[in-house]
């Protein structure tokens, strides 16, 4: 990753203990977290200041994609500099002295009891969806509920001193979430800094072949696109609007000329960010940072 030096707590959704919490302390060592509400205000502490960067999660190997980020990403004014792909290892967690005879349902975020669907099931456990992991451990801890359980990080159980009746939740070993890490000013890369990606938003109308016709200068052009998601825009069926994500730096000239062509075809554009590549992306391990 480029290196990022602002100083400044980093931003990101949820309470302490959160997975997203975990992924600021693995790329910003010793530095602050700061809790936020909803990705909205993790977003909002950045523009204002009150934070040097956000840590938004934007999807999952297992769940999909994590909704309303793309919908935030054009309004909000900042920049991706950089990504991060994280393992995630979900832990059972309960209050001290509770066995897993005692448990009757379990709480999580829905996302993390989708990616724990067989385990839960194997253990005869009803799922209740919660606003998020760190946030059904620490509700969990106040409650006193000694026949529920939580699905949350190790962290989540340390902070909220809950004990881990089973490690390694999840249904899949290869259970990773990425995030971006955003910004109110972009940090592009140099050239020849190595591999990077690049963000784009577009809009294009509504008529026959309009996608083909914008994509068409990436084929062209030699470039791989890692990501293509696509939403609807202004709240109705006329128009769609598509998140992008290239695997090249928008100093090539090979880019240039694929977002002229996208750009003809678009009814807006706008350039996220260029940032390096996480080594995840070719050795298939998140450990790389």
């Amino acid at each position: 990753m480029t290196d990022l030096n602002t100083t400044g707590p980093i931003a990101f959704q949820g309470v302490p203990g959160a997975y997203s919490d975990l992924a600021c302390r693995a790329v910003f060592p010793g530095r602050t977290t700061l809790p936020c509400r909803d990705f909205a205000d993790a977003l909002a502490a950045v523009r204002s200041g009150e934070a040097a960067y956000a840590m938004i999660p934007i999807d999952n190997s297992l769940a999909g994609r994590v909704a309303d980020v793309h919908h935030l990403l054009p309004t909000i004014g900042l920049y991706i500099v950089g990504e991060h792909f994280a393992p995630v290892h979900h832990h059972l967690l309960a209050l001290p002295g509770v066995t897993l005879a005692d448990l009757k349902t379990v709480r999580s975020h829905v996302h993390a009891l989708s990616q724990c669907r067989e385990s839960i099931r194997a253990l005869g456990l009803t799922p209740v969806v919660a606003m998020d992991t760190a946030g059904a451990a620490e509700e969990l801890s106040i409650s006193g509920d000694r026949t529920t359980g939580a699905i949350a990080s190790g962290l989540a159980g340390e902070v909220y001193g809950l004990v881990s009746l089973r490690a390694g939740m999840e249904d899949a070993p290869h259970n990773t979430t990425r995030f971006v890490i955003l910004a109110v000013a972009p940090n592009v890369p140099s050239l020849d800094a190595g591999p990077a990606v690049t963000s784009m938003m577009f809009r294009v109308r509504n008529v026959p072949a309009a996608l083909y016709k914008a994509l068409g200068g990436f084929a062209t052009n030699g470039i791989n696109m890692t990501k293509l998601e696509s939403y609807m825009a202004g709240g109705t069926f006329a128009a769609s609007e598509f998140y992008l994500d290239v695997e090249a730096h928008q100093a090539e000239r090979r880019l240039q000329l694929a977002i002229e062509e996208l750009d003809f075809f678009s009814e807006s554009l706008s350039i996220l960010g260029t940032y390096p590549a996480h080594p995840y992306r070719f050795s298939g391990s998140p450990k790389g940072s």
